[in-house]
């Protein structure tokens, strides 16, 4: 037999160290790898000659874990684990769960003893952890009342409730202690700590634990096949990287449990659990610790929403306060005068000012005149196709942080008048000082190969964030280009009424020029259309005239993308803007026009939760060809040409979109697809710089297209 891997490991660089194949596993349990053709045993890491079987090697699988659970186990796909139950061994009950890996099926065992836990009583308190949830007023509330919970239900003496924030450091936001376990409450750990690809499995793998960080590591045996490369990215038991371990020893901490909170498929934070001692988690318990954090994700999306919405009402009421100083005869320049206090208080800033020409109005805590004329002329351009955003003005204009103590946050929106008009609002320098456990300013080797030590001290050490604002909501965006549009309207509006009284003996005319420039573009509309239509109608008629199947599937593909472009040209004609356009809105008449090209079953079939998202033109053609080729994917693979289910959704996380599209068919991959549909779903994505992602949606595929809604966003 061949050790698959050797224990003696250097601290490498984190980022670096794959830690989806040790080699190895933790003592705590067995592993049993077996050939997935013929379910013969051919490597185990862990006592299993102790435990289990003294002759393992070569043996039916089936022979080790009985017919039933082996069964259970060939059902195991990548990717996914699947819970066997309980089998007897010479020393006890043990729990079993399998796994695929590659052109193995692996089965994992650890002891069962305290499943006993799992009774009605215990179902009730989790139930009850839930309803807790569900009641908490808020995202803070709420994470406290979690790590009470995992607290309870693991056992452990200190559990925390750990938040990514900005560049992947994270921050502690809800905490239970026993009397033993020091806090950590508000304290940011960097970036570094949970480097990249542990974050990759976070997701992929929501619950680890680590009994006893002294654990001595099991190395896989095989009988002839090197398994060294065997990949444990599902294993329950796999060794953990020996960095991580040392971290966890200059923390003081013996067992460590992490369980994973996934909102939206990305990684919000973690459960992190440390006990002074070791201490186990048996599999009931893992399981109803990740059910658990299923529902904590919810209540957090649900509590995210919910103040957005709150802050949307807010930021309305205010915005018909502030506009209501718009005076029927006020031009304004007079307008900026009155209401420059309502306009800073409406998105909380320290200071607004606006620029139009010449003129310059300034209310509140402002930079110097000449640097804001400055600034104006650097956001001019770029503001005016959506709002420019920034919580630290001097890293896109590095001159300004010799005024950031007044001007580190800016909001601007420049207004589409004779002259344009800028309006900035300004969030002063927001000196925060950031608690963090230990300096994270760690040395890092200049060579990639040289030892990585983890950090020896978590000390409470402080450090002061400068040239830096609060950061502006997007609700408060969203406001932004609200009070501009309210305000274009309502200038129009005035324009319009003076025009009328003071240009009476030409108010004819006027009207002419008026219907002549609505015709010249109803027109444009109509020959752009017709030609669209000309060019569709051929498709369609080459498409009847065409023997080949294939040819008349690939002209009814391309008359579906033609008619994602014609309906955002007519869009254009129908709303105000021809810069932005409401992507949702867009979507669902796209679906519309698609579902009256197919058979009435498949019009029946069809979900769509669309999320209001503004979004500039040429994007928004970009996405409905992605939409476009998405349904024909569904159309034409997921059910082998019959109707099914199609789900459609459409939201919003921070500056980008996600487009998903998911089916309960087969769930045919893009990958395994040529032609020119992949090609140019490729072309989109990259356009949109974007990525696209495929996961199984059980059954069927779930297809998600991630993209910036803007670049600019900062």
């Amino acid at each position: 037999m061949n050790d698959a891997i050797s224990l003696k490991s250097d601290f490498t660089s984190c980022d670096l160290e794959q830690i989806h194949i040790p080699g190895s596993i933790q003592p705590h349990g067995l592993m049993l790898i077996a050939n997935q053709m013929d379910g013969a045993v051919i490597g185990v890491a862990g006592n299993v000659e102790g435990r289990l079987a003294k002759d393992w090697a070569g043996k039916r699988l089936a022979d080790l874990i009985g017919e039933k659970c082996y069964e259970n186990a060939a059902k195991a796909r990548e990717g996914f684990v699947v819970v066997l139950g309980r089998i007897e061994s010479v020393t006890g009950g043990l729990n079993a769960v399998a796994y695929r890996s590659g052109g193995n099926l692996v089965v994992e065992l650890d002891d069962a003893k305290q499943d006993a836990l799992l009774d009605a009583a215990f179902l009730f308190d989790l139930d009850e952890a839930v309803s807790v949830f569900e009641r908490a007023p808020n995202i803070e509330i709420l994470c406290r009342q979690a790590a009470k919970t995992f607290r309870k239900l693991t056992g452990y003496g200190r559990v925390m409730v750990y938040q990514f924030i900005d560049n992947d450091a994270g921050v502690v936001v809800g905490e239970s202690l026993d009397d033993a376990s020091s806090s950590f409450m508000n304290h940011h750990f960097p970036a570094s700590d949970i480097p990249k690809q542990a974050r990759s499995l976070y997701i992929r793998n929501r619950v680890r634990v680590i009994p006893d960080v002294n654990y001595a590591p099991q190395p896989i045996r095989s009988t002839s096949e090197d398994l060294r490369v065997l990949d444990l990215s599902d294993s329950t038991l796999r060794s953990v990287s020996p960095v991580h371990i040392q971290y966890l020893k200059n923390m003081g901490v013996a067992a460590s449990a992490s369980i994973s909170i996934i909102k939206d498929g990305i990684l919000w934070g973690l459960i992190a659990c440390h006990h002074h001692e070791p201490r186990e988690i048996p599999l009931g318990i893992r399981v109803a610790c990740q059910a658990i954090a299923g529902s904590l994700s919810r209540q957090i999306r649900a509590k995210d929403e919910a103040e957005l919405y709150r802050e949307r009402l807010r930021l309305r009421a205010q915005e018909e306060a502030a506009i209501s100083k718009l005076g029927e005869d006020g031009s304004l320049g007079e307008f900026f005068e009155k209401s420059g206090g309502e306009l800073a208080a409406l998105l909380g800033a320290d200071g607004f000012a606006a620029v139009q020409g010449k003129d310059l109005f300034t209310y509140g805590n402002c930079p110097d005149n000449i640097d804001i004329r400055t600034i104006a002329e650097f956001v001019r351009q770029p503001a005016s196709m959506q709002p420019l955003v920034t919580a630290s003005l001097s890293t896109r204009l590095p001159e300004a942080i010799a005024y950031a103590d007044k001007g580190s946050g800016l909001l601007a929106v420049t207004m589409s008048t004779e002259i344009p008009t800028i309006l900035m609002w300004f969030r002063a320098e927001y000196l925060q000082v950031l608690e963090w456990a230990g300096n994270p300013h760690k040395m890092v080797p200049a060579d990639s190969h040289a030892i990585l030590n983890p950090r020896a001290s978590f000390e409470a050490w402080s450090e002061q964030v400068r040239n830096k604002s609060k950061p502006w909501t997007h609700g408060e965006v969203e406001a932004a280009s609200r009070i501009v549009k309210l305000m274009l309207e309502h200038r129009n509006s005035l324009r319009i009424r003076e025009l009328n009284r003071e240009l009476t003996t030409t108010l004819k005319e006027n009207e002419n020029l008026l219907k002549q420039k609505d015709f010249l573009l109803k027109e444009v509309n109509h020959r752009v259309q017709n030609s669209l239509q000309l060019v569709a109608a051929f498709l369609r008629l080459q498409a009847k005239a065409s023997g080949d199947e294939n040819v008349r599937l690939q002209l009814d593909e391309a008359d579906k993308r033609l008619n994602a472009v014609a309906l955002v040209h007519r869009r254009l004609y129908r709303d105000d803007s021809v810069e932005l356009i409401d992507l949702s809105r867009y979507l669902g008449d796209l679906v519309t026009e698609i579902q009256i090209t197919m058979d009435e079953n498949w019009r029946r079939q069809f979900d769509l939760d669309l999320a209001p998202i503004l979004i500039a033109t040429d994007r928004a053609v970009s996405v409905g060809l992605l939409l476009t080729e998405l349904v024909i994917n569904v159309q034409k693979y997921a059910y082998e040409g019959h109707p099914g289910p199609v789900s459609v959704k459409l939201e919003q996380h921070r500056g980008s979109f996600r487009l998903i599209v998911a089916d309960s068919g087969v769930g045919k991959s893009l990958s395994i697809r040529s032609g020119f549909g992949k090609r140019m779903l490729s072309a989109v994505v990259d356009r949109l710089k974007g990525h696209i992602d495929e996961e199984d949606n059980r059954p069927g595929l779930r297809t998600v297209v991630t993209a910036p809604i803007s670049v600019l966003t900062t």
